[in-house]
């Protein structure tokens, strides 16, 4: 008996997690020490709101800042917008990305990153573009860490004596 009733209860919730279907991509993208989450919202609801306003399709937006704000200057906007661009993509969505660790420049390339990620996931046309530009892959380079015996520093070593 106790059986049945843990088989339908499992049963419930799967039909309840078909029932809810999410009304955005995720996606995840990374870089250094910085983490860049994504939410690609494809359709607008009175309930989007962030940095204190209604979303509009097009709008983009870092820790519920515009981007603008956050990843200020030109080449950063260019950096930002190309997986975009060359998808044909730039006012059809609303993109918010929760961001941390590392500095400007590491949270940047995770954003890329993470922006790659979901349009390739809407589109295997949109894959094989990123692909060929090299946005979809990982840079995993990271800082080395220090190693015991080296004065502080990862590849620093101790002066010998002379004689």
């Amino acid at each position: 008996m106790a059986d049945e009733a843990k088989v339908e209860g499992q049963k419930e919730k799967q039909e309840e997690k078909k029932a809810f279907k999410k009304d955005y991509i995720f996606a995840v993208g990374k870089r250094k020490e910085s983490v860049a989450r994504l939410r690609l919202y494809q359709t607008i609801k009175d309930t989007l709101i962030f940095a204190g306003e209604k979303a509009k399709k097009g709008e983009i937006f870092v820790n519920n800042k515009k981007i603008e704000d956050y990843f200020s200057g030109e080449i950063a906007k260019a950096k930002y917008l190309e997986p975009l661009k060359l998808t044909n993509n730039l006012d059809k969505y609303v993109l918010t990305f929760k961001v941390e660790g590392g500095g400007m420049s590491g949270q940047l390339d995770a954003v890329i990153h993470a922006l790659s990620r979901a349009l390739s996931l809407m589109d295997i046309k949109n894959r094989k573009i990123l692909k060929k530009k090299g946005l979809l892959t990982r840079d995993a380079r990271v800082r080395e860490r220090r190693k015991v015996g080296m004065g502080g520093k990862a590849r620093r070593k101790k002066q010998s004596p002379k004689r």
